[in-house]
């Protein structure tokens, strides 16, 4: 995927709402579909989505959960469950646990929420014992199509970590950067958002930019070009970082944004989605298999978005060795 020309028209730059999204599914048609292990789909819009991913060709369903429920969303639907496995459990917390086993024994190869609790399909994952964890922290990736703006755009970590220290957002970023890559990005950009451009002792935030970005000129982040501290408008708009003076590759032009807490990237997501028009898919980094975490909100697009965001992490990911 290349970068739009770094000129003043993409200041100009609009997209019908869900276009880049779309672009994103269609992108899927030649890759091989991921056996999913659906989780708790037991209403009409989380089975309706894992079905649709399924037609598209993005998934192979395993549907986990009480299986008079999911079968009575199926009829709601209209919906005929012929040729799909299904899983029957008594319950969320069971099929959360069904679901992470399946994938730690490798018979999954990714996962997507249904209609239970985010907390409880994650307290699964993260099971120090039976989950999915691997050398390096999970974390929440939000890639939002937003109108206004000539890219993808990715934001985290806006779901799991409330107040990362350097370690985790070490993490955080390269999970993020691993995730952009495998979309065609070949060199992310990545913001690391503060309220200023300079690095001040009474904004902590300021001073983690500003080792994340020495931690990734010494290597120990790869695969992205990194700066920071920028405020947000001088992440996305080239005319604010112009005004600012600021001429680094990432400023104005950003591919991933690395929020200082939980609740910031979490606001600036939402402010996005609901005053912005951004469609916004999700996806949990870092685990032994892609995660789609679902709000019940979503719509089918949304749905579809999350499903080839994982189906692109599993089969197109540079191996490790391969990795600039």
């Amino acid at each position: 995927m290349a970068h739009p020309p770094t000129s003043q028209a993409a200041e100009a730059h609009w997209h019908q709402t869900g276009e880049q999204h779309r672009r994103l599914i269609d992108s899927t048609r030649s890759l091989e579909a991921l056996t999913t292990a659906v989780v708790h789909p037991c209403d009409e819009p989380s089975l309706a989505g894992a079905l649709a991913a399924w037609r598209e060709g993005i998934i192979v369903p395993l549907l986990v959960g009480p299986r008079h429920r999911i079968e009575a969303a199926a009829e709601a639907l209209g919906e005929s469950l012929d040729g799909l496995t299904l899983i029957d459990t008594p319950h969320s917390h069971a099929s959360a646990e069904r679901a992470v086993e399946l994938a730690a024994q490798g018979e999954v190869e990714a996962l997507m929420k249904g209609s239970l609790h985010t907390d409880e399909l994650m307290s699964a994952a993260v099971d120090r014992r039976t989950g999915l964890r691997t050398e390096r922290l999970m974390s929440h990736v939000y890639a939002l199509d937003v109108p206004s703006y000539p890219r993808p755009l990715l934001i985290s970590d806006a779901a799991l970590h409330i107040t990362p220290d350097l370690a985790a957002k070490r993490d955080i970023i390269q999970n993020a950067i691993d995730l952009a890559r495998a979309l065609g990005i070949s060199q992310p950009r990545v913001a690391l958002l503060s309220a200023v451009e300079t690095v001040r002792s009474t904004l902590p935030s300021t001073i983690e930019a500003a080792a994340l970005c020495k931690m990734s000129e010494r290597g120990q982040i790869r695969g992205g070009v990194l700066d920071g501290p920028l405020a947000i408008d001088n992440a996305v708009s080239l005319a604010a970082a112009r005004q600012k003076g600021l001429g680094s590759e990432v400023a104005g032009q950003a591919d991933i944004l690395i929020a200082p807490n939980l609740e910031s990237a979490n606001m600036i997501a939402k402010l996005l989605i609901h005053l912005a028009r951004a469609q916004a898919a999700g996806l949990v980094v870092g685990a032994r298999v892609p995660i789609m975490l679902t709000s019940r909100a979503d719509d089918a697009e949304t749905r579809l978005a999350s499903a080839a965001l994982a189906l692109h992490l599993a089969r197109v990911t540079p191996a490790p060795d391969d990795a600039p």
